[in-house]
């Protein structure tokens, strides 16, 4: 009856999410985003609601970023469940200037003897740092689900298409370790920040979306 009652539960509510173990760390949502935005465009909206953020994004584009605590720099995988209620169309992501997407998560590496430096930067700053890789992973794109390629603004930034232009709402778990190796070839060193981004501007398109339950292992 009890399991019964839960499945009636309305998947917006989040509800549904896996609550954190011991063998992970939250990432809450809790107003220590900060959002990044870009020079001459306009930004979206987010409410920070603990365990969910919300995103409005419309004809818009920002970064929402947060920096990784040291007990959190060798997580090798993280989870999250999202949804996108009004999305934008496919994309060519490997276009500068074409690429608009429901709403991708970063996750930003760099070297270990470097990552003290590096603690408390921007997402600016951090992701020009020489030693700075990326993962992040997309829900949007005219891509096949699954494909992995380059940023057309970095070749030190990799994507990887979870979800294609779709709405609808979905749990995720990603292996950072696999993920990197096969996108870069190398290891990932010390994570060290986390983003969020939600991009309509090319297509002068509306997304409404949510992230919750996000967490690292």
């Amino acid at each position: 009856m009890r399991k019964f009652a839960q499945a009636l539960f309305p998947l917006s509510l989040t509800l549904l999410g896996f609550a954190p173990t011991n063998a992970m760390e939250a990432i809450p949502f809790d107003g220590s985003w900060t959002e990044q935005g870009f020079f001459r465009l306009l930004s979206n909206e987010y409410a920070q609601r603990g365990r969910q953020l919300d995103v409005v994004s419309d004809g818009a584009v920002s970064l929402l970023w947060r920096p990784v605590g040291k007990a959190s720099r060798s997580a090798s995988s993280a989870g999250w469940t999202w949804s996108v209620g009004e999305g934008v169309s496919a994309t060519d992501l490997t276009i500068k200037g074409g690429d608009d997407r429901n709403l991708a998560l970063y996750f930003v590496f760099v070297d270990r003897d470097r990552a003290a430096a590096l603690e408390g930067k921007g997402a600016r700053r951090i992701l020009n740092e020489e030693s700075a890789r990326a993962l992040i992973y997309v829900w949007g794109g005219a891509h096949q689900v699954g494909a992995v390629f380059a940023s057309p603004y970095s070749p030190r930034l990799r994507m990887k298409i979870l979800r294609s232009a779709e709405t609808g709402q979905f749990r995720e778990r990603v292996d950072f370790l696999r993920d990197f190796r096969f996108a870069f070839s190398r290891e990932p060193g010390a994570l060290i920040g986390v983003a969020v981004l939600a991009d309509s501007d090319d297509t002068n398109g509306r997304i409404v979306a949510s992230i919750s339950d996000l967490h690292l292992e």
